[in-house]
């Protein structure tokens, strides 16, 4: 892969940027993207297991839980780390969990942060795939048919109504599927096994199942929107792109994907956004539904999403980047799109191919042919190889709470 050397400079690049990271493989690429332009960057971990905490353009790193934590005691831990390093640092969060958080408790916490962030109204709207449905029919904003249910009638009323495959989703963490194992979606082939995984999920600190109509196509009819709204919702950095391979295969977040333009997309996510008078940085999919010719939107992420470096324009601007300038005073300048850019995750594409090859959607042609332009990837960073080694460490753990 091409390792370019980053000619974007900041005129002031000395505001502190604090970074809730999770253990996905955003975090790595926000600390990097604003590590290279020698801006500090320090992160807050659950554990040590986490990579992105060794990367060599980290200036600190702290230790804590928000999921199990009260919100009065990560505040006032916040509060503490600003105060340790000084100045206004800007507060990023990285999952739904911190985003919340840091949009309910934004009044207390801009007293010590510079922060971009919606309402909390808007921000639990969006993050709750149900309530963004609701918002969606409200709006008029296209969308797949879904449902919360409460009963197992509302599950056989949700299995009639709609053809199967269905897509089944949980409202906050992983559920139990068919086979025994966690996950956050899983694809239904009929109502014995639909039946059978509410059944399994029902009962007290179960999680709350949600029922998806499943539109067909491949993985590259998924596109995704990702930009940066200022505090008057207008878009300082938007790009769009498509997904070419999703890990968990057919199911998962991007672990393959491709910049190119789509107007259509754009232009709905931007509405929708600036009808919600929406402030901060957004990841954004939805897929084409060859039926009825509509982008119909599946998930909004309000926060920086776990692909956010696939967007980069030609002149190195990405969503953390025009998050940063605009917070700190500085203009945002325009870029085009980088055309054909193409990102992986590289050890989950590894196990996602595998998948599609056995499925024998792809062959070992198509596959080489497939990482023809991939300009970045997340763990295999000449400047910056440390992450990779806490791999082994992240997937053991992993297993071993399945």
């Amino acid at each position: 892969m091409p390792d370019h050397s980053d000619p974007m400079h900041f005129k002031d690049n000395s505001v502190p940027v604090i970074v809730l990271v999770s253990s996905q493989h955003g975090g790595v690429g926000i600390i990097r993207s604003l590590g290279k332009l020698d801006i500090p960057v320090y992160s807050v971990h659950k554990g040590p297991w986490e990579p992105a905490a060794r990367s060599r353009y980290l200036k600190g790193t702290f230790r804590w839980d928000f999921s199990s934590a009260s919100s009065s005691d990560s505040v006032a831990f916040l509060m503490d780390i600003a105060g340790g390093v000084g100045g206004r640092p800007i507060l990023l969060p990285t999952s739904d969990i911190t985003a919340v958080f840091v949009s309910e408790n934004a009044e207390v916490l801009s007293e010590a942060y510079l922060l971009s962030t919606a309402s909390a109204t808007v921000v639990r709207s969006l993050s709750s795939k149900h309530e963004m449905f609701k918002l969606c029919q409200k709006l008029g904003i296209p969308t797949s048919h879904t449902m919360l249910p409460q009963t197992r009638e509302d599950v056989l009323s949700f299995a009639n109504a709609n053809k199967f495959p269905v897509i089944v989703k949980s409202e906050s963490g992983e559920f139990l599927q068919k086979n025994g194992t966690h996950g956050r979606v899983a694809i239904v082939a009929d109502e014995k096994d639909l039946l059978k995984i509410y059944d399994t999920n029902t009962g007290i600190n179960q999680a709350q199942l949600l029922l998806q109509e499943y539109i067909p196509g491949g993985d590259d009819t998924i596109w995704m929107f990702n930009g940066y709204f200022n505090e008057q919702s207008k878009c300082l950095f938007g790009a769009t792109g498509r997904k070419l391979r999703q890990f968990p295969a057919h199911r998962g977040s991007t672990s393959l994907g491709i910049c190119l333009t789509n107007d259509v997309v754009a232009t709905q996510t931007i509405q929708l956004m600036q009808a919600l008078s929406y402030c901060g940085p957004l990841d954004v999919g939805c897929r084409f539904d060859a039926r009825d010719g509509q982008y119909k939107l599946l998930d909004v992420n309000p926060r920086i999403g776990a692909t956010f470096r696939l967007f980069v324009a030609d002149n190195d601007m990405d969503v953390v980047r025009a998050l940063y300038l605009d917070l700190t005073g500085q203009t945002v300048p325009s870029g085009k799109l980088l055309e054909g850019r193409k990102w992986i995750v590289e050890s989950n594409d590894l196990i996602s191919s595998w998948s599609y090859f056995r499925e024998r959607e792809l062959t070992l042609g198509g596959w080489l042919r497939s990482l023809r332009g991939v300009q970045e990837g997340v763990w295999l960073a000449s400047d910056d190889l440390r992450p990779l080694s806490r791999l082994p460490l992240l997937w053991f753990r992993k297993r071993s709470t399945e």
